[in-house]
C-alpha cells in the first residue's frame, strides 16, 4: 500500500500492484506537505500546511485524532 498526500486537502490510500485508488482520506483543511505509516501499517499520520497532524486507521480510513 502507498499513500499521497495532496493539495486538494486529501490523502489516498493506493494499491500499489493495481495502481487503483482504495480510500480517500478527508479532514485536513490545508494542503497535505507529508504523509507516513506506522510501522506495523495499521496508523497513517499526516501533516498538512497549517500544522495540523491527523492520524488515521489504514482499515477503516476513520481519523482517529
Amino acid at each position: 500500500m502507498l499513500a499521497s498526500g495532496s493539495h486538494d486537502r486529501t490523502i489516498k490510500l493506493w494499491d500499489v500492484s493495481t495502481g487503483k485508488c482504495l480510500k480517500t482520506l478527508r479532514g485536513h483543511t490545508g494542503r497535505i506537505w507529508c504523509v507516513a505509516f506506522s510501522p506495523d501499517g495499521q496508523i497513517l499520520a499526516s501533516g498538512c500546511e497549517n500544522q495540523t497532524v491527523k492520524l488515521w486507521d489504514v482499515s477503516t480510513g476513520e481519523c482517529l485524532k
